[in-house]
């Protein structure tokens, strides 16, 4: 287990990290690539959207772009400060401090469910992958965005020690122990890396409310 894989020395990452994450973010993560993974995720207006690991809310002003209806969530006070001066704490999305992997929500809470750059902090991914199915109305898109695992001998031992690096593979592991049938991999990246990030979108097993009312009219 990395370094950072451990949610007490992630909060004090964070904690100053959230000073310069906007400057550094769109080296790793910029706005083509989150547009790309928006198209994926296929959200519509009026849908209620979770964004974990909302950080300081730059895939939240995305989801912004595409329904009204969003809500935010970190372990982070740090990062949930520059969240709340760019959006306020409860005007245009709700923001609330929890962990991934106890989600402070009931069942069937939500329309669909984002996480970018998040995961690879968790301990226990599997587990926050099943809230993710728990919180979510069953035929609901999960999407999952995480570093994907370096090529290089050298880089994989750098990765190794610092947080959660996955490929293919060990994606399709982890979602199906989650209990989720259905999903794809997406690799996205800047042009000088097109393949650092691993976009996972997964739906939420069972038939979604109105395809139920039409197969039993």
């Amino acid at each position: 287990m990395g370094v950072l894989e451990n949610k007490a020395r992630a909060r004090l990452f964070y904690k100053y990290l959230s000073k310069v994450y906007d400057q550094v973010n769109p080296f790793i993560w910029n706005e083509e690539m989150r547009t790309e993974a928006l198209d994926l995720f296929g959200v519509e207006e009026g849908d209620v959207v979770l964004d974990v690991g909302c950080g300081t809310g730059f895939a939240t002003e995305g989801l912004l772009e595409r329904t009204e209806n969003v809500h935010g969530l970190d372990q982070s006070v740090h990062q949930l400060e520059k969240a709340w001066a760019k959006f306020g704490k409860n005007e245009q999305v709700r923001f609330y401090r929890g962990d991934a992997e106890r989600l402070p929500f009931a069942d069937d809470t939500f329309d669909a469910l984002w996480s970018s750059g998040s995961i690879e902090y968790w301990p226990n991914p599997v587990d926050a992958l099943r809230e993710f199915r728990r919180v979510v109305r069953p035929g609901g898109p999960v999407l999952v965005v995480g570093p994907n695992y370096p090529k290089s001998t050298v880089f994989q031992r750098l990765a190794d020690a610092i947080m959660l690096f996955y490929d293919e593979a060990e994606a399709d592991r982890m979602f199906r122990e989650a209990g989720y049938d259905e999903f794809e991999h997406h690799f996205m990246g800047p042009t000088y890396s097109p393949d650092i990030a691993i976009t996972t979108v997964a739906r939420v097993p069972g038939a979604a409310p109105e395809a139920v009312e039409t197969e039993s009219a």
